[in-house]
């Protein structure tokens, strides 16, 4: 931790990583939260024709304090105050925040210059040069001497009003939101100041004390997917205590039906503005009353591993706050921005390698061998916020294979077909919905893969959308036989008793067998399938097969009946736009792993999409793959052609 502390000390946020593309996002995510595109802010500096893959080779000549005044385009966030210098004069524009007591605010200054000369203004004593029509990030306190031609009146920027002071009780661990007026969060002694997808501010515990202002305010419960939402409204007085006894009421009761929620993909530590600590985990995961967590160590853009030592010093073993209904693990991210991101869940040991084609280093070996030597240590294996951009059932692989180091699952289609990914996390947070569609493909071409859920949270990052929403914002939910343990969790996923959420509840009968299940039935042969959903957020359910969508409807309940004319699957769909509960910004999203009807499911259509799939990403390795000798591009040739035959063995048996 004293490590990570003076990583930050030394250069802010991104704690001395090499400036690539979301490294960059990472560094202008506290301002540009949920709003403004800092992609599109990017592209427009770098000028006419740039692409994505442009980034990857031109991050150093953009001006980051320029992409956060353009991507802005005038809006004025809290966190952030905009001097604008005109040929009128300096005008200053903030939003004005409460403060109690004597203590300056601590913010962050904006020079935004409309001038055709370079301008200088300086902050304590310190000249800040701004060129013309530039922009510069200058962090200030309210308290701080600014001179712009003359001093400015830094009054805009805050009111000071009374303190008092507010208890919190729920009678167990939640997480608690208490907002002023314009929706200012106020937060206990120490804790961060988190931010959710919907800027909402939150902080995990109970029986809590925190200073506030003495004026109206709102407090708000939750804990997790599992339960609604409590709100009181409070005006304390001036020098007074008030207590605020509130509970969240249950909205289902997973662990009683024999259920679990995991999140599979949490960061404690990767970059950020605060090094989180393991109580912090903790506490998220409690206040969340989430089942399964899995904390991973991974790398940045560079050869750092955060958290590997966490990883050595606990691997195989739970973490200290585990309990009957929680276990708590460190695993692993293995990270190539070319071939995609996978996790490994309850690892026995520490992985000889965590990324590759980073920097310097060239894309030395595929996935493949990193997901074998995860497998070999026991880990549940997957791959992580697989693709980007929007797909539909109909669309050719092309847009899921798309140019450029974005971290999109290439390898996938291979390592599915070799047997060596248990899941893919069809809610993350990225595009759910193409994740979605891949998914169907994989599967309709003869794959085994359970749909699974890994949000990408770091709790090192206290503003940066889906990223600084708390850990279990997305689950997979898997079914148990027995207690929960790490090794019954991963066991359970492995064999596809699952379902992916957002949020709501999602239940699949097929003639009376759930996710997971063979159901063997002969041909002619009509089941009844059955969806349920429970969560305000469902607006409409979906069933499908192999060939596609047998039943839509809902919210609440869906039956059709299917007659079996050969071997496919049934999946269960449900989802809705955007809700206060659903913190992807898509809105609502639920996907069951299958059910099978008959043994092998290929679907020709799906086997030939995975081809072309391998087709594109033989000629994306030869455009963007880097290597320093042919035995390390022959490698992934050779792993490409052994899931080529796979896949035409399975076509020449295809039905």
């Amino acid at each position: 931790m004293h490590e990570y502390h003076h990583l930050l000390e030394r250069h802010g946020v991104t704690w001395g990583e090499e400036l690539i593309p979301y490294v960059g996002e990472v560094r202008t995510s506290a301002y540009l939260m949920n709003g403004p595109d800092y992609w599109s802010a990017c592209l427009r500096q770098l000028g006419d024709g740039a692409t994505r893959r442009d980034l990857d080779s031109r991050m150093g000549e953009l001006d980051l304090d320029r992409v956060v005044r353009d991507a802005l385009d005038g809006a004025v966030p809290d966190n952030l105050a905009v001097l604008r210098l005109t040929p009128a004069g300096p005008q200053l524009a903030a939003v004005t925040l409460a403060v109690l007591g004597d203590a300056p605010l601590r913010t962050t200054l904006l020079l935004d210059s409309r001038l055709p000369e370079q301008t200088t203004v300086t902050v304590d004593g310190v000249a800040h040069v701004v060129p013309p029509g530039g922009a510069r990030l200058v962090p200030i306190t309210s308290a701080a001497t600014v001179i712009a031609g003359a001093a400015l009146d830094l009054g805009p920027l805050t009111r000071r009003v009374p303190a008092a002071r507010l208890r919190l009780r729920a009678g167990f661990p939640c997480r608690w939101s208490v907002t002023g007026r314009g929706g200012q969060g106020w937060y206990p002694h120490r804790a961060v100041h988190a931010l959710d997808a919907h800027l909402r501010p939150y902080f995990h515990g109970d029986d809590l004390e925190l200073d506030v202002p003495a004026e109206p305010l709102t407090v708000s419960v939750t804990r997790g997917m599992e339960y609604g939402t409590a709100t009181a409204q409070v005006t304390p007085a001036p020098g007074r205590q008030v207590t605020v006894e509130l509970t969240p009421g249950r909205l289902y009761d997973a662990a009683a039906r024999g259920w679990y929620g995991g999140d599979l993909h949490v960061h404690l530590n990767w970059m950020g503005d605060e090094p989180a600590t393991p109580a912090r985990a903790a506490a998220a995961q409690h206040g969340e009353d989430l089942h399964v967590l899995n904390l991973v160590a991974g790398n940045v853009a560079g050869e750092r591993v955060y958290d590997r030592e966490a990883l050595e010093e606990h691997a195989g073993r739970d973490l200290p706050w585990s309990d009957a209904t929680h276990v708590a693990r460190f695993g692993v991210e293995y990270r190539n921005d070319l071939l995609g991101h996978v996790t490994g869940f309850g690892p026995t040991g520490v992985p000889a390698r965590f990324h590759s084609g980073f920097g310097d280093d060239p894309d030395a070996w595929p996935n493949a061998d990193a997901l074998a030597e995860l497998r070999a240590l026991g880990a549940l294996t997957g791959y992580g916020h697989p693709f980007h951009t929007d797909l539909t059932d109909t669309d050719p692989p092309e847009r899921a294979v798309a140019a450029g180091r974005n971290c999109s699952a290439r390898e996938l289609v291979v390592d599915a077909a070799l047997g060596l990914v248990d899941g893919l996390d069809v809610i993350n947070h990225s595009s759910v919905r193409a994740t979605a569609v891949v998914y169907r493909r994989l599967i309709g071409a003869g794959n085994r893969l359970a749909a699974t859920a890994g949000t990408d949270a770091v709790l090192s990052i206290s503003r940066r959308g889906t990223a600084s929403s708390p850990p279990g914002w997305a689950r997979v939910y898997a079914r148990l036989d027995g207690p929960l343990t790490a090794s019954s969790f991963a066991d359970a996923v492995r064999r596809g008793r699952t379902f992916a959420t957002t949020g709501p509840w999602l239940e699949l009968d097929v003639g009376g067998h759930g996710p997971g299940d063979t159901l063997r039935a002969a041909r002619g042969e009509t089941v009844t399938v059955t969806a349920a959903t429970v969560g305000p957020e469902v607006e409409w359910l979906q069933l499908r097969t192999a060939g596609g969508v047998l039943a839509e409807g809902g919210p609440g309940r869906l039956t059709a009946e299917l007659t079996v004319d050969g071997p496919t699957y049934v999946v269960a769909v449900a989802g809705g736009g955007p809700h206060p509960r659903a913190l992807h910004p898509a809105g609502a999203y639920a996907h069951t792993s299958p059910v099978y009807l008959g043994e092998p499911v290929v679907r020709r259509a799906d086997v030939a999409w995975c081809l072309r799939w391998l087709g594109l990403l033989e000629e994306l390795l030869d455009v963007d793959g880097r290597f320093t000798s042919r035995e390390q591009r022959d490698a992934h040739r050779e792993l490409h052609e052994r899931a080529r035959q796979v896949y035409l063995d399975r076509l020449r048996h295809a039905p």
